[in-house]
């Protein structure tokens, strides 16, 4: 048994490794398309904030709309098949992206990476979950958080030192990255069970749901260009309601839904995915307005964003794990709730102290460190009380129903900032960080009605 026990260890340690580098790249991706924004407008012509948006916001869609087939997909093939077509999804993609000749080359580029990342996420967290023993399970979740903020923590200086050498290396990063990944997953990963009798993935769902999170992110973005009572926008939205509105209906009686209606109902998941996707509107709104106000307002390059913005996303990994024994005395409602406050208290020193002066250690990064420590108490906690709360049947499917509310949530949060920072001006930046503070305290108060696990779980 003692030879067994390391053999064990191992296995699970290189699992781990070869799961979270998926992960690590789809975080590293966000992290660097973020500060490499301005440049990617620069090169295409000066492209508008509104057309670049789409950048983001077509791989948000797309991923969130992706995510619950997929999971599904990896619940019925298995989990390891579904993670290596991520692997190589996303990488392919990753090439498209850097060849694209115009911007728009470059968003179609983007969906179809999105795509290889729905399958890499659920797919990742259904093998580690599957992999790891029973009292191990909530453990490994905050573990792989903690990798995935560590990642997202090296991606602004990563996204800094590689466009300036040129914004393309931004995506060919990814490529060898991917590529050890897949061929020691290969190997190492073992064959995942899958439910060849599940029912096939709700494909049409996924396409109602990428229309109405696409429409309304749509209306909102051109809001300022069209005006709120333009036929236009007016037409956006009553569409993205029509079509949201079809896709509960429809999950609401598929047997393999985009939504699955009955997890929502399990009580911890429910408030956590409501939380999930509030907090990360404001997120989103954080992390871009950050960008833009270190490039546009004092002028930094890409490296020097980069480097003002690590300091917040490296508080993330210490935290994932360091918040699990507060969670337990607590509570995962409570913890999260004080996190989205902490947030808000950044954001609130960024209205307060920030101006066109570029003080970085009175202005700045105050806010990044403050908001970093909202993020690493508040993102790893809510996926890990929704997710253990979950059948082992539906890890992959259950994950990814959380996920996608966090990629909902940056696709409105992308979405809302950009007409508020079309005024121009340091005005239109403080205006956007109030809505960010407000949001923040509201996923707080849904926090709060995270209900306490019982004893026996407590202590997994």
């Amino acid at each position: 048994m003692s030879l067994t026990a390391p053999r064990q260890a191992t296995r699970f340690g290189v699992v781990l490794g070869v799961v979270s580098s998926g992960v690590a790249m789809s975080n590293l991706d966000v992290f660097i398309v973020n500060v490499a924004l301005p440049d990617v407008g620069a090169h295409y012509g000066g492209t508008s904030l509104a057309t670049l948006s789409w950048i983001l916001n077509a791989y948000a869609v797309v991923y969130a709309a992706s995510l619950i087939p997929a999971g599904a997909l990896a619940d019925r093939i298995g989990p390891r098949r579904a993670y290596l077509w991520g692997l190589a999804v996303f990488v392919l993609a990753s090439i498209a992206c850097a060849l694209a000749a115009s911007v728009w080359t470059l968003v179609a580029a983007r969906v179809v990476q999105a795509v290889g990342a729905g399958l890499l996420i659920p797919s990742s967290l259904g093998i580690l979950l599957t992999v790891a023993p029973p009292e191990r399970r909530i453990a490994s979740v905050r573990l792989w958080s903690a990798i995935s903020g560590l990642a997202a923590a090296f991606g602004p200086l990563a996204g800094g030192l590689l466009t300036q050498l040129d914004w393309r290396w931004i995506f060919l990063v990814n490529v060898p990255i991917g590529a050890v990944a897949w061929v020691v997953g290969l190997r190492a990963v073992p064959p995942t069970p899958g439910r060849a009798t599940a029912a096939r993935p709700d494909l049409l769902g996924a396409g109602l749901l990428t229309a109405g999170i696409a429409l309304l992110s749509l209306g909102v973005i051109r809001s300022e260009d069209w005006g709120w009572t333009s036929g236009r926008v007016l037409g956006c939205l009553a569409a993205a309601v029509l079509a949201l509105v079809v896709f509960v209906a429809r999950s609401a009686r598929h047997p393999a839904p985009v939504l699955p209606l009955g997890l929502l109902r399990l009580p911890a998941v429910s408030p956590a995915t409501l939380a999930n996707l509030v907090f990360a509107v404001a997120f989103a709104m954080m992390l871009l307005s950050a960008v833009l106000w270190a490039q546009d307002v004092w002028h930094w390059s890409p490296l020097a964003t980069g480097l003002a913005i690590a300091p917040g996303p490296l508080m993330v990994p210490f935290l994932a794990i360091g918040a699990g024994p507060l969670a337990r005395r607590w509570g995962a409602g409570a913890v999260a709730a004080a996190g989205s406050v902490v947030f808000a208290l950044g954001i609130g020193w960024w209205v307060l102290a920030l101006d066109t002066d570029p003080r970085y250690a009175t202005g700045l990064l105050p806010g990044m460190l403050l908001t970093g420590v909202g993020v690493g108490l508040t993102v790893p906690t809510l996926v890990g009380v929704a997710v253990s709360a979950l059948p082992p049947t539906g890890f992959s499917t259950g994950s990814a129903v959380v996920t996608m509310a966090r990629q909902v949530g940056a696709v409105l949060g992308v979405a809302v900032l950009v007409p508020v920072l079309a005024g121009g001006g340091t005005g239109s930046f403080r205006l956007g960080w109030w809505v960010t503070l407000a949001l923040s305290l509201v996923a707080a108060a849904v926090c709060l009605a995270i209900p306490r696990p019982r004893p026996a779980e407590a202590k997994a």
